[in-house]
């Protein structure tokens, strides 16, 4: 039972040693070096940022570079680094909803919805959610669906060019029925 004990102290006493405690404010910090500790590289921390101090995020440069993608109408680029950047941060609902738009251009339907509904789950009702599903049923002709989802994004948004824009083409969609 001694050794027990004295394993049980041992360990408590080694997660402690581990700790630092600032104090002016009594918080114990975990993630912070002290000053004068070392990496496994044998340099000094300084000057290194901590977890807290970035701002940066994995998916970022995906997301910028899958944006410019689409801008220039490279779709199936578009939508594979946005795909990148959705596994980079699973969480990032403009990743996702950039990977439904681009799936929606080249036609991959059935990948855009399962991409829309994760959006919505991270981004809510916004009106660039509804806007892009509009403009997905739009893509494949399903009008009533379109008009529904732009008037949504009207709602929320009623001095949006881009929702004024797809209210527009919706209408002259209607109006302009092609047949091959």
């Amino acid at each position: 039972m001694k050794k027990l004990i004295a394993a049980a102290t041992g360990l408590l006493m080694i997660a402690l040693a581990g700790c630092q405690t600032d104090t002016t404010s009594g918080v114990v910090r975990t993630n912070e070096p002290a000053k004068g500790d070392y990496t496994a590289f044998g340099d000094a921390f300084d000057g290194l940022k901590t977890v807290s101090d970035v701002d940066y995020y994995a998916s970022d440069q995906a997301v910028t570079e899958a944006k410019t993608q689409f801008r220039s109408e490279n779709y199936g680029n578009a939508g594979a680094l946005f795909y990148k950047a959705t596994r980079l941060a699973p969480n990032d609902g403009v990743a996702w909803l950039g990977l439904a738009a681009s799936c929606d251009r080249i036609r991959r339907f059935d990948l855009s919805d399962m991409a829309y509904g994760r959006a919505y789950k991270l981004l809510g009702a916004t009106p660039e959610y509804y806007n892009n599903v509009g403009y997905s049923y739009l893509l494949r002709g399903k009008l009533q669906e379109a008009r529904t989802n732009f008037l949504k994004a009207y709602e929320l948004a009623p001095n949006d060019p881009t929702v004024a824009n797809n209210l527009k083409l919706l209408s002259s969609s209607v109006r302009n029925i092609e047949r091959s």
